[in-house]
């Protein structure tokens, strides 16, 4: 039997995160999406509460306490109070956890113990392509073999916090497969570019890729010669995904609440009219139902099972349901929903970006 309940650790780790986001992130982050910047100090605060480095190996500096579905708990607990500072506070998994899983030896020695410093490091990954019918199992990036080195070309975009990484994990297509490649900043043929307009999420920073005859050494390749097992990577990314979606229609749905609770017309809360009533218990089943699906497919991803499936179900749900509740807590404040000086318009704006996400997330 399944048991979702939070041990004791847990508990303390998530309602730290809980801390973190009522008292940090929602005092500053309507200013960070207006002004399109995050300041470093909450980057740095979110990076030492320790998340990542718990995950990592003891061998390598670490804890060694890795659990997707602690990280689930975590994740949503912190996009509750901003999607945008999450992501670029995890911006680093998005390297730690593929080599964690899927590295070689000398790939974890090497990268590992830069998790467990201070400061997070700036490492990045780019999955995402500028594509109308954009998969991550059928990319348009390429990785060639030649001699001792790959030739990596194509275009990737939404990558976060690459104008400053000092290695980019490069998601390629390989003889049919996608692959890994670590490529250190400054590579010749790879090209940061301008950073992207986005619809929401405008507080991170994320950039195009270009990269044109961008020549690495073959042992870059994450994983060695055996490469990487991507769905579970994908899967991964999409816990992280799915709790952070989690976390943004909670949000929507409270402050709808609250809203209702206290917007009196005709005499009474809106709250008692059966309409508005009906629409926030569906919201709060949603969530719920949203919620299992993630905490399911993280304890499989824990148990070491396939969750493919399981995952790919659970993205369409998630997709679905971070929407309509955003929408939906808009309608609760009618007219007041569409005004930037209320944060629901903005939680919607940042729920349609979650059917473009994948890779943009991992724990």
């Amino acid at each position: 039997m399944l048991d979702f309940r939070p041990d004791e650790e847990q508990k303390m780790l998530t309602d730290t995160i809980a801390r973190f986001a009522r008292e940090r992130l929602r005092k500053v982050y309507r200013d960070a999406e207006e002004e399109g910047e995050i300041p470093a100090a909450l980057v740095q605060a979110g990076w030492e509460i320790g998340l990542l480095p718990t995950a990592i190996p003891e061998a390598y500096g670490g804890f060694g306490e890795y659990s997707s579905v602690t990280g689930a708990l975590a994740i949503e607990e912190m996009a509750w109070g901003d999607l945008a500072v999450t992501l670029a506070v995890m911006a680093p998994n998005l390297v730690a956890v593929p080599v964690m899983l899927c590295g070689t030896e000398a790939q974890r020695e090497e990268y590992l113990p830069r998790f467990c410093n201070e400061a997070p490091p700036k490492l990045t990954a780019a999955l995402i392509e500028p594509l109308v019918q954009f998969s991550p199992y059928r990319l348009k990036t390429t990785a060639v073999r030649e001699g001792a080195e790959y030739v990596l070309e194509g275009v990737k975009t939404f990558v976060p916090l690459a104008d400053e990484a000092e290695a980019i994990l490069i998601y390629a297509n390989e003889g049919g497969h996608t692959q890994a490649f670590l490529v250190p900043a400054g590579t010749p043929g790879l090209t940061v570019g301008k950073r992207d307009k986005l619809m929401g999420v405008k507080a991170l920073t994320t950039n195009l890729l270009t990269l044109s005859d961008c020549r690495i050494p073959a042992e870059n390749k994450l994983g060695g010669e055996a490469g990487i097992d991507f769905s579970l990577l994908l899967n991964h990314s999409r816990v992280a995904l799915g709790a952070a979606a989690v976390g943004v229609a909670r949000a929507g749905f409270e402050y709808a609440r609250d809203y209702a609770k206290q917007r009196v017309q005709f005499g009474e809360p809106i709250a008692h009219r059966q309409s508005i009533a009906f629409m926030l218990a569906d919201m709060a089943t949603e969530i719920d139902e949203a919620r299992l699906l993630v905490w399911e497919v993280a304890w499989m991803l824990d148990q070491g099972q396939d969750a493919t499936k399981e995952a790919t179900i659970m993205k369409q749900q998630i997709d679905r349901m971070v929407v309509l509740v955003a929408d939906r807590a808009v309608q609760v404040l009618g007219g007041y929903g569409y005004i930037r000086e209320y944060p629901v318009e903005l939680w919607l704006r940042n729920a349609r970006g979650f059917a473009s996400f994948d890779g943009l997330a991992i724990i």
